[in-house]
C-alpha cells in the first residue's frame, strides 16, 4: 500500500517539476517547487524517515518565504476582480479536513510528559540507552545515535541541507547576474 502512495507522490513530483520549469509566470514557479518539496516531505515521513522529513520540510518553508518574498517584489500582481466563491469553499473545506485530521493525529499521541520509549518495550531508543556504549564505544550517546546507529540519516539531512544551499546559491548567482547586466 505505502508502495502505491509514493508512486503516486512520485507522479506528482514529476507533474510539478515540469510545471515549475515550464510555467511563465514566477509565483506559479515558486509555489509548485514548494509542492515538490512537500511531496518529498511526506515521501520520507513514509519511508520511515521521520527527522530527514522534518528537515526537508524546515527548508522547504525557509525557501518558499524567501523565493515568495522575491517573487512580489519583482511582479507585483494584485486581484482586481471578484473572488471566486467556488474557489473559496473549495479552500475552506480542505482547511477543514486538514484540521480534522490533525486534531484525531493529537489523539494518537501519548499523554503529554509521557516519553515514546516508555510505552513501547522494543523502542530502539531502549536498546540505545542500555548497549550504547558496550555497542559503539562511544562514550557520548547522541553522538553514537547519530553516527553509529543512524548514519544514513544524517548522511541523508545532511544531503538535503547541502542540496538545498547549493540551489540557493544557484539562484542567487543568476539573480546577481541578471541585475549586473
Amino acid at each position: 500500500m505505502i508502495e502505491i502512495i509514493v508512486g503516486l507522490l512520485l507522479i506528482f513530483i514529476v507533474m510539478a517539476s515540469i510545471i515549475a520549469l515550464e510555467t511563465k509566470d514566477l509565483l506559479s514557479a515558486v509555489v509548485s517547487f514548494g509542492a515538490v518539496g512537500a511531496f518529498c516531505s511526506i515521501i520520507y515521513l513514509l519511508i520511515g524517515a521521520p527527522d530527514i522529513a522534518i528537515t526537508q520540510l524546515v527548508v522547504e518553508v525557509l525557501s518558499l518565504v524567501i523565493l515568495i518574498r522575491a517573487t512580489i517584489r519583482k511582479d507585483l500582481t494584485t486581484i482586481d476582480e471578484d473572488r471566486d466563491f467556488f474557489g473559496l469553499v473549495a479552500t475552506l473545506a480542505i482547511l477543514f479536513v486538514f484540521f480534522l485530521f490533525g486534531i484525531e493525529a493529537l489523539r494518537w499521541l501519548p499523554e503529554f510528559g509521557t516519553p515514546a520509549f516508555v510505552l513501547n518495550s522494543s523502542a530502539p531508543t531502549n536498546r540505545y540507552l542500555l548497549n550504547g556504549l558496550k555497542e559503539t564505544g562511544a562514550a557520548n550517546i547522541v553522538s553514537a545515535v547519530l553516527l553509529d546507529y543512524r548514519g544514513y540519516d544524517t548522511l541523508g539531512e545532511a544531503t538535503v541541507l547541502f542540496t538545498s544551499i547549493l540551489g540557493a546559491l544557484a539562484i542567487l548567482r543568476i539573480y546577481a547576474r541578471k541585475r549586473r547586466k
